[in-house]
């Protein structure tokens, strides 16, 4: 059986990539089924890079400050999806729905793992149209041989899937629309990188 995890309990968020730690930082759980998970990403959360040689190099994000600079994001995601849902805000008010493809979650018994796939969704909170991200990203990584074979594949049909449910009006993720940040919790502790682990989801 799967873990499930208790709301308010600090879980870990880990991308991995060639089978190694390539990002790894905390998140606080608001809501798990056991399905969908529901998890919120405080401002100043520390990010952990991993170091090394990976095929894609270094996070992206290595060369920035190595906590979470943005406000707060709720992530929000289903067993099998290949996308993540993130509620954005712009002071006390829904900013966007951020549709970020990733390789579905698999969990463990700290959290989950996953990786970012390069391709991105916004939907405004007022229902304005939605607007692609980094596509020219996805299709070099693409064109590079980054994915593994099917990957690119997969993560079009995820793309298909989810365009799907706005254009029927069945965006699950909705509910969530009147969630709001807790005011009061505290910013989770670093969590170091796990040395000679066999880890789940790399390539």
């Amino acid at each position: 059986m799967e873990p499930r995890f208790s709301t308010g309990q600090v879980i870990v968020r880990r991308e991995v990539l060639d089978g190694r730690e390539w990002l790894v930082h905390p998140l606080r759980v608001v809501f798990d089924d056991g399905c969908t998970l529901a998890a919120y990403l405080a401002r100043g959360t520390p990010l952990t890079f991993g170091l090394g040689e990976f095929k894609w190099g270094l996070h992206p994000w290595i060369e920035f400050d190595h906590s979470w600079q943005s406000t707060g994001v709720l992530q929000l995601q289903r067993a099998q999806d290949g996308y993540a849902v993130w509620a954005r805000w712009q002071g006390a008010e829904l900013k966007d729905w951020y549709i970020n493809f990733q390789r579905p979650m698999r969990r463990t018994e700290r959290g989950f793992d996953t990786l970012d796939q390069e391709l991105d969704l916004v939907i405004p909170a007022d229902g304005s149209g939605y607007a692609w991200k980094d596509v020219d990203h996805f299709e070099e990584r693409v064109r590079a041989g980054g994915f593994e074979p099917g990957e690119a594949e997969a993560v079009r049909a995820s793309a298909a899937e989810v365009v799907d449910l706005i254009e029927r009006g069945d965006c699950w993720w909705e509910q969530w629309h009147d969630w709001q940040p807790p005011t009061d919790a505290t910013v989770p502790g670093r969590v170091p990188l796990e040395d000679n682990v066999t880890l789940g989801g790399g390539a």
